[in-house]
């Protein structure tokens, strides 16, 4: 078995994984993780290293295990992924989303980009180093979580906050969106994740005067609420560079010759094909309204009505962007936090990135490599707390043709089987040299 390679398993890997149904609802209603976790945890005993399972609720499982490194004195990296997946509703696929069907070459389920492909991905190379008994230069810590789609509290943050002794020594992570390809100007070029927005995901509560449905009122929570949610989903932010942004819009400047302007940013958008959706949700802060709730019955005026804003605030800009939005929300309205989250921004520099660069050229020779932000979030923000730098580096060569930063979330998501096997091939590049 010793002559087995990462991208021979990594396909299997990932379908086996789709079709354990990890579906994360956010209010504990799920199946959970466990049985994904008992999965990878037997794929890395198979080949003789010791996983650990540990629950922080009933069912809600994350694995880690840790290889050791030549040189212990050398600072050890965290490889990680999630196993939750968001839900599916089967009435809206073409296939069967747990079915981890392989048609036209490409992988489709619910996972095969967020993240099931980055977990194959890391399953299989680990695999690959146990089965020849080679070594990585440093201690390598894998981990796979719980709960990265609701937030990371029965995941990543447990692990941080209850195991921190799995990541003793860690100084650098890497994990999910990020080193993907997409063609600007011609040439083909990988997207490395070096910054992500901040999560506040807040709650409004309007307060008026509750009443008889057919009485004039002029103190009504409902009509409060709406003039609060609209204010604020109407709110035009302003565009505002990060020095990640910024270094990445030079890149896309230099190999267009489309020069950024902040009046009309859809010119340079322009540019990036699909990619724009995710670029273009990190040149500013944003506010969305996603739920409301209020009232019980058609005649009833009620005393309070609440709604959801989904707030992704640049870094450095939480406060900020909560105090505007408590100004926009205005009185008889209390705003809160359901859950929030640190935004990230690193270098795009260093010892790590040249090893990632390097790695996606030993595939893919003169590609160009550029620094982004996310506009969501991942389990990075959790290893923060712990001093850990993390990146974003699923690494995938992808066709032009497919729309990829459109498949996170959405229905009928896939991904192409050979760049999986691409991205095993760069991610053991990477753990052997790094």
């Amino acid at each position: 078995m010793s002559d087995v390679l990462p991208e021979d398993e990594v396909v299997r890997i990932c379908q086996e994984l789709i079709r354990i149904d990890t579906s994360n609802f956010g209010d504990g209603s799920g199946p959970g993780e466990r049985a994904a976790a008992e999965y990878a945890a037997g794929l890395i005993e198979e080949v003789g290293m010791e996983a650990e399972i540990f629950e922080s609720a009933p069912g809600r499982a994350n694995v880690v295990t840790r290889m050791a490194g030549e040189d212990p004195s050398a600072s050890a990296l965290v490889v990680h992924g999630h196993l939750d997946v968001v839900p599916a509703l089967r009435d809206q696929w073409s296939v069967d989303p747990f079915g981890a069907e392989l048609k036209d070459g490409l992988i489709w389920g619910r996972g095969a980009v967020d993240m099931k492909d980055m977990d194959a991905m890391i399953l299989a190379v680990l695999r690959g180093f146990a089965r020849t008994g080679r070594k990585p230069k440093r201690d390598i810590i894998f981990a796979f979580f719980a709960d990265e789609e609701a937030g990371g509290a029965y995941g990543a943050r447990y692990a941080v906050d209850k195991r921190p002794e799995l990541f003793e020594g860690a100084t650098e992570a890497i994990s999910e969106v990020g080193g993907f390809s997409a063609t600007i100007g011609g040439q083909r070029t990988y997207l490395l994740q070096t910054a992500e927005k901040g999560i506040s995901w807040l709650r409004l509560v309007a307060h008026g005067r509750a009443g008889h449905g057919s009485q004039i009122s002029t103190d009504n929570a409902v009509t409060r609420l709406a003039g609060a949610v609209t204010r604020i989903g109407e709110y035009k932010w302003p565009i505002e560079l990060t020095p990640t942004t910024r270094q990445f819009l030079d890149g896309v400047t230099e190999l267009t010759g489309v020069e950024f302007d902040a009046d009309n940013p859809d010119i340079l958008l322009s540019q990036l094909g699909t990619v724009a959706r995710f670029v273009g949700a990190t040149l500013q802060n944003t506010t969305n309204p996603t739920l409301l709730k209020g009232g019980y019955k058609h005649n009833v005026i009620p005393e309070s009505a609440e709604a959801l804003i989904d707030c992704r605030t640049l870094p450095g800009q939480q406060e900020h962007v909560l105090e505007i939005v408590r100004d926009l929300a205005g009185t008889g309205v209390d705003v809160s936090y359901v859950h929030q989250d640190v935004s990230l921004e690193v270098p795009f520099a260093g010892n790590l990135v040249d090893s990632m660069i390097d790695a996606l050229h030993s595939e893919d020779p003169g590609a160009k490599v550029l620094p982004y932000t996310l506009s969501g979030g991942t389990d990075n923000k959790s290893l923060s707390r712990l001093g850990i730098t993390g990146y974003g580096f699923a690494p995938l060569m992808l066709p032009d043709e497919l729309d990829f930063t459109g498949m996170f979330h959405g229905v009928d998501e896939r991904v192409p089987a050979d760049s999986l096997k691409f991205g095993a091939r760069v991610l053991n590049t990477l753990l052997t040299n790094y």
